[in-house]
């Protein structure tokens, strides 16, 4: 089937941006579709998307995946992103697919996963298969950095408005003041139990530095109303994406098809 390059605006607040889609058409018969949500400074052309994309070349899926803003080939600037504003954009992304959608989110995108998950009204939530995360970054801006940072960068945050840390990626992570209030309005932890009417399957590393294994179970501890399976890969690390990561990626996927 073939992979369409869509793009289309989102404007939000005022903030007007460009968002970049590729999705690859499904046959009709097939009714589960792959949704993609990638994580904090990542992109849609990652090998985590690719599997997912050549699995569903392989089965004749749908696949969507799509650049946040400030991300990859979207428009707008990383330093302008919000959680509110890449919310926006999955649910403008997830409106354009077709049936039954298996939500597959990675570290931030896990976050806006069970988020989108929760702004969706109850006829379009029925279109969700399952979620599937892997390390979820659940409350990033809080527990996984508001609540990490030194007092020295709790200063530079205040005078600056950002800070810079360190990344696997070409650049640092420019962490905005803006990103991190914005969060305060999603934070999931400490609301009582989640609920997703959906299975959901947590895939996480257990050399993660950057969402620990601890943080993972902690989610587990409020998913309590669905069926939710976890498997902690011993010797992964944060990104998940070696090849034999990928293989039990695709096994997650291959079970809820």
């Amino acid at each position: 089937m073939s992979l369409q390059k869509m793009s289309f605006i989102v404007r939000k607040d005022k903030y007007r941006r460009e968002i970049a889609v590729l999705q690859r058409q499904g046959a009709i018969e097939t009714n589960t579709s792959l949704f993609w949500l990638g994580g904090f400074k990542s992109d849609m052309m990652g090998s985590k998307a690719m599997m997912l994309d050549d699995l569903g070349q392989e089965f004749n899926l749908e696949v969507t995946r799509f650049d946040y803003s400030g991300h990859g080939q979207s428009g707008g600037k990383f330093i302008d992103g919000t959680i509110s504003h890449w919310l926006e954009e999955a649910k403008a992304v997830f409106a354009k697919t077709n049936g039954e959608q298996i939500i597959i989110g990675s570290s931030m995108g896990g976050w806006l996963a069970l988020l989108l998950n929760k702004a969706l009204d109850e006829k379009v939530k029925k279109r969700i298969k399952a979620i599937i995360l892997i390390a979820p970054a659940i409350d990033m801006s809080k527990d996984l950095m508001l609540d990490l940072f030194s007092k020295q960068q709790l200063l530079e945050l205040e005078n600056k408005g950002f800070i810079e840390q360190p990344s696997d990626y070409d650049e640092p992570y420019i962490i905005s003041k803006k990103l991190l209030d914005d969060g305060e309005k999603y934070l999931l932890f400490g609301s009582g139990s989640m609920i997703t009417n959906c299975p959901v399957h947590i895939l996480q590393g257990g050399q993660d530095k950057a969402v620990p294994n601890s943080h993972s179970l902690k989610l587990m501890a409020h998913l309590t109303q669905d069926e939710v399976n976890y498997t902690l890969i011993p010797d992964g690390d944060h990104s998940l994406s070696r090849e034999q990561d990928l293989s039990k990626l695709r096994e997650v996927i291959e079970g809820f098809l």
